[in-house]
């Protein structure tokens, strides 16, 4: 497949950086690649001043540029085309080369096993090796599931998803259109319900009898889980992209467009609402209440509620200015520290010195 330069601003909404573009021969692109690696039969962007080197020195045939760019590559043969966010142009460019690379075909393996009582219709679903579709359960048009998936009894999965391998969709769970689950991610675990039996002594397990509810263009990452309710629904709200090993516990909500990063960990039956971002590795204890767009920084630990619309920072979670300034008072705690041991010292000398001048001077015993 090759894109020419007119297919190129179509997609990417941009406009030529420079009318001397125009008198260049007009580019055409068959790959996309790094500003580092690319040649010139591919296009790159530049979404990010760290990579503002690899972008003068690129070789790449056509580059994704930000408005107001101040320098040109080196080498004259790069075309600009400015768009108000290169990384989300170019993420256009990559859907168009994917989509010719990855055609749906739809149908169902030989070594696929679909029971009888599974809505599936082979001619609008692909079905591949290994997988299994119990009974009930049912596939909406245009879906795709990969390589040894299990969908449970009576499980719906909408139209236009997309189930890569190992993917397990347990029992009654909800899956709603155009979503995206990355390999040996499970829906519908199993919540983390125990209680200790005190005549016994030995834990016993409480059953979860809920389900979870997928909502519309919603990403799952690789081996995240996410719980199914103990009774009612674990809810994942529209939009929203969860990363790789992630853990979403029994009967959370997440609301529409939130983020959650690798590493991170909600337990069960908090709300996180909608526009959260919520970096790596954090910790979100049980039963808690997170505002719209609030953003949670690297390895926040949250163990109260947060209001919405705030950054937060640390363990336990403080707003992040605060915890900035937390952080720089704990970086200067060895200099703190070595100067009260020089004060106590010099204290103790002074309390010697002066004891030693009243035994001298002092008239009376």
């Amino acid at each position: 497949m090759t894109l020419s330069l007119a297919e190129l601003l179509r997609l990417t909404g941009g406009k030529l950086v420079s009318p001397e573009t125009e008198s260049r021969v007009s580019p055409s692109v068959s790959g996309v690649a790094t500003l580092a690696e690319a040649t010139p039969a591919e296009a790159s962007f530049l979404g990010n001043e760290k990579y503002y080197k690899d972008y003068l020195a690129t070789k790449a045939g056509v580059v994704l540029v930000p408005p107001g760019v101040p320098e040109r590559p080196s080498d004259a043969g790069v075309t600009l085309i400015e768009v108000e966010n290169p990384s989300l142009a170019f993420n256009a460019l990559v859907d168009a080369f994917m989509k010719v690379s990855g055609d749906f075909e739809p149908g169902i393996h030989p070594t696929a096993f679909v029971h009888p009582e599974a809505q599936v219709d082979p001619a609008k679903v692909r079905v591949r090796a290994g997988a299994v579709i119990e009974a009930g359960a049912s596939i909406g048009e245009g879906t795709d599931i990969g390589p040894g998936c299990v969908v449970g009894s009576h499980a719906q999965i909408g139209e236009h998803c997309k189930l890569y391998a190992r993917v397990v969709v347990r029992e009654r769970c909800i899956v709603g259109n155009y979503v995206v689950v990355q390999p040996g991610a499970v829906i519908g675990s199993d919540g983390f319900g125990f209680l200790l039996n005190k005549e016994t002594g030995r834990y016993e397990t409480v059953d979860q009898v809920g389900i979870v509810v997928i909502e519309d263009h919603v990403d799952i990452g690789a081996n995240t889980t996410i719980d199914r309710a103990r009774f009612g629904r674990t809810v994942i709200g529209e939009g929203t992209k969860i990363d790789n090993l992630v853990q979403i516990g029994h009967n959370v909500t997440i609301g529409k467009h939130t983020i959650v990063v690798s590493q991170s960990g909600v337990a069960g039956s908090s709300h996180l609402g909608n526009y959260v971002t919520v970096a790596a590795q954090c910790g979100i204890a049980g039963h808690l209440h997170i505002g719209d767009q609030a953003i949670l920084a690297a390895r926040t630990g949250v163990m109260s509620d947060l209001k919405g619309g705030e950054a937060y920072w640390g363990s336990p979670s403080s707003p992040f200015k605060d915890a900035m300034k937390q952080y720089a008072a704990l970086r200067k705690l060895p200099e703190a520290m070595k100067t009260v041991q020089e004060l106590r010292k010099g204290a103790s000398e002074l309390r010697e010195r002066l004891a030693e001048k009243r035994r001298f001077w002092w008239p009376f015993k």
